[in-house]
């Protein structure tokens, strides 16, 4: 791939996007946007805590021997360490879990250990996809047209162990080896030169914008190595051959649940829009299921008010639904997503343009109020977009 876009430092000086915001009292909004330690504790601390329960019953089904119940446990082990990846550490890292700071960072790093997930380059992604949210000159951490692949040799993978799926073009580093590969990679100071895959084209642009933030990501990725090689050494010298696949591989083992709902969040929808309710898309999901994705199913109630916790998202999405579009199920995301692509094989230019209700002329919160454009305290200190 040959990198046509302008460096992000110039971007910025001249990209100017007027989102529209479904309208909502200020007061509201406020109030939404407060943030609590103790639900916090239970959404953090209950996912954490769900992954420790598992991990524990693992272990001791292994101790034991007992081989099919040893798998089943360690499926979903698998199932519940996979949203540490991306879907934790990303609520985490806007910092608007829990109140008490100290708190949010010391849960995002230990997701990101257990997930191996670099919350340094995914910051610098991640402020850049908030502020310009699919306009591809500024934001390809979702690059579109994404694919929603059903290929039976990715499915399998997402069901069992993803040892081998590819980098693709949302900021995602793959299956294991490619995690493990281009961690190794960043932990030697070493950027990708994998400038075809469009998520390392897209972090080489990150790591030139802001280079304090790619030293942290180099410092975090030897931490990374240490620690599991550390894991690695202690279950050769012990013989506890259990311990890398709970402690290392788990957040790839059963992928599936977090691939089917992650992917609907912008696939197949229009580049350059500023109306959130176009380019991202929120869907209906179980409780269970919504517990373990954050909430982040009410996704473009996120991109709007990136400033409420995700246990208001529900919330929020209740008080501005009569100026959205109805969430789909994940079955409907799935066909609508298949459908476009299908569209896009022969009209690479379709996008689909969601209908939205009639323009709301209720009072919104003014454009240019902090509490609006707020996301948390995701940003690195050193960026320009603080």
């Amino acid at each position: 791939m040959t990198n046509s876009y302008p460096p992000l430092s110039e971007v910025r000086k001249t990209l100017r996007i007027k989102w529209y915001r479904c309208p909502i009292d200020h007061s509201r909004l406020k109030a939404l946007s407060v943030r609590t330690d103790k639900q916090g504790w239970v959404q953090a601390g209950g996912h954490v805590g769900l992954y420790l329960l598992f991990v524990a019953i693992t272990i001791t089904l292994w101790t034991q021997q007992a081989w099919p119940a040893f798998i089943v446990s360690l499926w979903l082990l698998g199932f519940i360490a996979t949203f540490f990846k991306g879907t934790a550490a990303h609520e985490l890292g806007h910092g608007t879990v829990f109140k008490t700071k100290y708190l949010n960072a010391w849960f995002l790093k230990f997701v990101c250990l257990i997930s191996w997930w670099d919350p340094y380059d995914y910051s610098a992604s991640h402020t850049y996809h908030h502020r310009y949210t699919t306009h591809p000159v500024a934001d390809r951490e979702n690059l579109l047209p994404l694919t929603p692949s059903l290929a039976p040799s990715l499915i399998f993978q997402l069901c069992t162990f993803n040892l081998f799926s590819k980098p693709s073009r949302n900021f995602n580093k793959g299956g294991f080896i490619w995690a493990v590969y281009f961690t190794a990679l960043t932990a030697l100071g070493k950027p990708s030169n994998h400038t075809d895959i469009p998520s390392q084209e897209w972090l080489e642009a990150l790591h030139e914008d802001q280079p304090e933030a790619f030293k942290e990501s180099v410092q975090w990725s030897r931490t990374l190595i240490i620690f599991h090689a550390a894991v690695l050494l202690v279950s050769l010298y012990t013989g506890w051959w259990v311990l890398p696949l709970v402690i290392t591989c788990p957040a790839f083992i059963a992928n599936i649940g977090n691939y089917l709902v992650g992917t609907t969040q912008h696939c197949g929808l229009m580049e350059n829009s500023s109306d959130f309710r176009k380019n991202t898309r929120s869907i209906k999901v179980n409780p269970l299921l919504g517990f373990l994705y954050w909430h982040m199913n009410w996704h473009a109630e996120h991109h709007m008010y990136a400033g409420v916790p995700c246990y208001n998202l529900k919330a929020l999405a209740k008080e501005i639904e009569s100026d959205m579009p109805k969430p789909k199920s994940i079955y409907g995301a799935w066909r609508e997503m298949r459908d476009t692509w299908h569209r896009q094989k022969t009209d690479a230019n379709f996008e689909y343009d969601t209908p939205v209700p009639q323009k709301n002329h209720a009072v919104a919160v003014s454009g240019d109020s902090d509490i609006a454009n707020s996301i948390g305290d995701l940003a690195h200190k050193h960026s320009e977009l603080t």
